[in-house]
């Protein structure tokens, strides 16, 4: 029983004090569960995210029920994911009610625009922290940098692309090139 309260206790204190979804709370799972917690190793990390971005579901849900699932079985899921969701719920269910009210305060507006730069630079931090992790080979390395360009100039140029189509592109790649070396008996060199 202990383990499933610190499970939902875990995740109700990053889905309370995480602004900005699932991409900005990635460092804060990754801190709790992997140094702290030591409840996945820093593999299981980096594996946990890059499935949990390839599902449906928000990211940070997905690696809850994970972690939870990996502790507890289906009652350490349960307990993780009701605590990633439950304070994101309730505050948006409070901010429903008083939200005319509530943007007009200018503390209030100032403070949004100073959350909206600290998810920018948690989410930056997220993709570093990946990116160092990945094991560094010529094909990981372009496809890589080929979504970091194309995200950025998406993004730059207001561009209606979903990040879906380059996620597919990318496994498409990765794909053909494994089928191409595997035909030519070259499947263990990447």
């Amino acid at each position: 029983m202990r383990i499933l309260l610190d499970l939902f206790l875990t995740f109700a204190r990053i889905g309370l004090f995480t602004f900005g979804g699932g991409y900005a709370m990635i460092p804060l799972i990754e801190n709790a569960c992997v140094a702290k917690k030591e409840w996945i190793t820093r593999d299981e990390m980096t594996d946990i995210t890059v499935i949990a971005e390839s599902t449906p579901g928000p990211i940070a849900i997905n690696c809850a029920t994970y972690v939870g699932m990996k502790k507890k079985g289906i009652s350490g899921a349960v307990a993780a994911t009701i605590g990633v969701i439950l304070p994101s719920f309730v505050i948006i269910l409070l901010i429903s009610f008083f939200i005319d009210r509530f943007l007009e305060i200018r503390w209030v507006a100032s403070a949004f625009r100073g959350i909206k730069l600290a998810v920018g630079i948690l989410i930056a931090d997220a993709a570093v922290r990946m990116f160092l992790k990945m094991k560094k080979r010529p094909l990981t390395v372009t496809v890589a940098a080929f979504a970091f360009v194309s995200v950025t100039l998406i993004n730059v140029f207001s561009l209606r692309l979903s990040t879906t189509v380059l996620m597919l592109a990318s496994a498409a790649v990765c794909l053909s090139v494994y089928f191409a070396r595997r035909k030519t008996g070259k499947e263990g060199k990447k």
